[in-house]
């Protein structure tokens, strides 16, 4: 009888120390987690919507922007925190008071073109206005001087984190040149933040990411094709492309 009861507290004090050790491993990646994201528990998100190309109204989305608005809104549920929803030209007046995550590239999100304007005055989206009839406009994405152009087989986006000057809350920027992209973008940050957290820490980074062969395989085969950090974020030289 008192081996039995030896050796049930042993397995007692083993399986304890084991939950311990797994909390203290699963607390160490949700703190690394809300540091990078700048989420804290009951913290407050703000999520920028991309208005939908073909739609007159400035509060329809398309459904691959919305997929990537619920990408990041889990995101923010995980680290504990609350997402709040806005369109690109009803963001409040400020900049690095929350976390914010910009989703769209400068045609159809006037946020994202402030962010370009201001801070990733390096990165150029070039081409036309969205055109009538639904039809996504031909845009190329320009960083240092090196042209992305979206193709049948491949589709870009620009992924970048910075803080502002006077913040201390995260901006993350998802500019893709399709919907499509930017979903693919969005998901690229929700798998791969650990990798980015391990590679800049909590310090800005700009990257061009490549959605291959999208018609056949969707978001799935999305790869870094660039790290723009260096160039993306300083203004182009007159005269250089």
């Amino acid at each position: 009888m008192g081996d039995l009861l030896i050796n049930l507290l042993a397995s007692v004090i083993a399986g304890t120390a084991v939950w311990l050790a797994q909390f203290g491993l699963r607390r160490r990646r949700l703190d690394r987690k809300r540091a990078f994201f700048g989420v804290t528990g009951g913290s407050t998100s703000l999520l920028v919507t991309s208005r939908h190309y073909a739609s007159p109204s400035e509060h329809s989305v398309h459904r691959d922007d919305a997929g990537a608005l619920i990408e990041l809104a889990t995101l923010v549920r995980e680290c504990g925190g609350r997402p709040d929803f806005a369109t690109g030209a009803d963001v409040p007046r400020e900049l690095g008071r929350v976390t914010e995550f910009s989703v769209g590239g400068p045609t159809t999100n006037p946020r994202a073109a402030v962010h370009l304007r201001a801070v990733l005055r390096g990165v150029e989206f070039r081409g036309e206005e969205p055109p009538p009839g639904g039809r996504w406009p031909k845009l190329t994405l320009v960083v240092g001087g090196r042209e992305f152009v979206s193709g049948v087989s491949e589709r870009y986006a620009v992924l970048a984190r910075f803080t502002p000057p006077a913040g201390t809350r995260p901006v993350f920027f998802i500019g893709g040149l399709t919907a499509l992209a930017n979903l693919a973008a969005a998901r690229y940050l929700g798998a791969h933040h650990g990798e980015l957290l391990k590679t800049y820490g909590e310090g800005r980074f700009a990257l061009v990411l490549c959605v291959r062969e999208p018609q056949a395989y969707g978001t799935d085969f999305t790869e870094v094709v660039a790290d723009v950090t260096e160039v993306a974020f300083e203004a182009a030289v007159p005269g250089e492309d």
